[in-house]
């Protein structure tokens, strides 16, 4: 396993990867290699639930791809998900672009956890990646994130802009991965202001239910806890989070983006100025380190945690009024000091 410190130099940020990822790759014909030789493509990625144009998750993936494209010079891939598909529907998403000569291949999403662990035992010569699940794999590298650190700044944030109090969070499916965002984001807000109150919603029990790729079902849900006096509303919802966020706009109260840096979205350009700030995911860094690996006949494997430390994880300030609330630029500052020192330790439930 290639060590995590070797992130710190691969890693990209977020926000400028979203700004430039301006054109998608294609796939060749089927050339029955494995991968692993010089006739590979390049890289493959396989969307998550809601696909490209979420603003969010799978943009970032794509953004990494378009940087990995752009430096490297080679053919990509970036295929979407189907709705109501199974895993054996996944495994043949994943067993195509093997076999096609992509490498490495990546699977964006937890959901294509059991398909990757079929895939990535019949094409050794090709290095798979997954992101938000691990996978046990002499040729899986798993990237995981510490969204629960980027989440606590978040809840610092929300607890020094907030006037009335209350909070809310907004989370796509009730499952571990997303309660880890809603974990970080309490306990920064409760160490900030322990007076604030939080008011946390699911939008379903199932991805297959839409809970990331809803917008209308965020809408909804956030309008629910503006109601109760909330007035800023953190959403980890995928496309679901366009709802969120556009319900704050229309109420004039703070929404906190997601994953990538949402205030820079072109297609939330009309919200953007309640989007206070938004909680980085690293996703397109992570995509292109494992890319570069591969490109550098030194591919990654194994556990890659990117968090506040390597700056896999962070929060945007790309919004100048995030400056204009008192006290919050400096609480953010010390809260992230405080966790990479390591005397704050953020909660994942």
């Amino acid at each position: 396993m290639r060590r995590i410190s070797r992130l710190t130099r691969v890693a990209v940020g977020v926000a400028s990867l979203a700004l430039a990822a301006t054109a998608c790759g294609g796939t060749s014909s089927d050339n029955g290699d494995s991968g692993g030789s010089k006739e590979d493509l390049g890289l493959a990625i396989a969307y998550d639930i809601g696909g490209k144009g979420d603003q969010s998750f799978n943009d970032a993936a794509f953004a990494g791809l378009t940087k990995a494209k752009d430096e490297f010079g080679y053919k990509t891939a970036d295929v979407e998900p189907t709705e109501g598909e199974t895993d054996a529907d996944k495994e043949q998403r994943l067993a195509s672009l093997a076999r096609q000569g992509y490498n490495p291949v990546i699977g964006v999403g937890f959901a294509y956890g059991p398909a990757m662990k079929a895939v990535a035992a019949k094409y050794p010569k090709t290095t798979f990646g997954i992101v938000d699940s691990v996978v046990e794999g002499d040729n899986v590298a798993s990237l995981v994130f510490a969204e629960e650190q980027a989440s606590y700044l978040a809840g610092v944030a929300a607890a020094k802009a907030t006037k009335t109090k209350t909070v809310g969070f907004v989370g796509g499916v009730d499952i571990p991965l997303i309660h880890k965002f809603q974990a970080g984001y309490e306990q920064g807000v409760k160490d900030t202001d322990p007076k604030v109150k939080v008011i946390p919603q699911y939008l379903t029990q199932t991805a297959e239910e839409g809970g990331f790729s809803s917008p209308d079902k965020g809408k909804a849900a956030a309008e629910g806890q503006i109601e109760k006096n909330a007035d800023v509303v953190y959403q980890a919802a995928g496309l679901s989070g366009q709802g969120v966020i556009e319900a704050a706009a229309k109420a004039k109260v703070w929404a906190i983006g997601v994953d990538s840096d949402q205030y820079q979205q072109e297609a939330l350009a009309p919200y953007k100025d309640y989007i206070l700030t938004s909680a980085l995911k690293d996703v397109g860094g992570a995509v292109f380190a494992l890319a570069e690996s591969v490109h550098d006949d030194k591919p990654l494997t194994g556990t890659q945690v990117f968090d506040l430390k390597v700056n896999g994880v962070g929060l945007s300030d790309s919004n100048p009024k995030m400056a204009e609330v008192p006290g919050l630029t400096d609480a953010v500052a010390k809260a992230k000091e405080g966790i990479i020192d390591g005397s704050i330790e953020v909660r994942t439930e």
